[in-house]
């Protein structure tokens, strides 16, 4: 009749047990993501005792009514399932693979001589494309600067002919032919080291 009894009474409690693991929404996803290390927490609100090695899990207080029924001889071993555990399916291996990092470099063209003056051409790269170009040291008064703005604003700034084209093959800027000549000498000399 004890017998009986404890059996219905584990048969239930596992039953129970199972139906609280399985029956919870997200439960089971949140077992399987849960590291080893953290303890499990039991259905009270308390952390449920950790496994020991050979697999047999210590009741955390034992109660008076709870009789041991292992039999002697009889031990569960590491690798053997019983019928009342349930299957995991092991989470799959996440693999993170992080973009390239494209580093910004600037590089400044040699000083050109010519006619009017004298300039040189700074370019900023983005890994090894171009995204901003200025000249620098450009005529600033007389016709020598307004042939100098007219070179600068068509092949200067993110938005110019040299990003545009990402060379030196530019058009020459009708009226500036000694500046322009000057800009795309200075634009390939620093197109070559970067």
């Amino acid at each position: 009749m004890r017998r009986a009894l404890l059996a219905i009474t584990g048969l239930a409690a596992s039953t129970t047990v199972l139906v609280v693991l399985k029956g919870a929404p997200g439960a089971g996803q949140a077992a399987q993501d849960r590291p080893v290390a953290e303890a499990p927490v039991a259905p009270g609100g308390s952390a449920a005792p950790e496994p020991t090695p050979g697999g047999v899990t210590p009741s955390a207080r034992p109660s008076a009514s709870a009789k041991p029924t292992a039999k002697a001889g009889a031990s569960r071993t590491p690798g053997t399932r019983s019928s009342a555990t349930t299957r995991s399916t092991p989470a799959a291996p996440r693999t993170t693979t992080s973009a390239p990092k494209v580093t910004t470099r600037t590089v400044t063209g040699p000083v050109v001589s010519y006619r009017y003056g004298s300039l040189q051409v700074r370019i900023t790269l983005s890994g090894s494309r171009i995204v901003d170009a200025t000249g620098l040291g450009l005529p600033l008064d007389g016709q020598s600067g307004l042939r100098s703005d007219d070179v600068q604003a068509r092949y200067s700034g993110s938005s110019g002919e040299v990003v545009a084209k990402q060379s030196a093959n530019l058009n020459t800027v009708s009226g500036a032919t000694y500046t322009s000549t000057a800009y795309k000498q200075s634009l390939q000399a620093a197109l070559d080291k970067a």
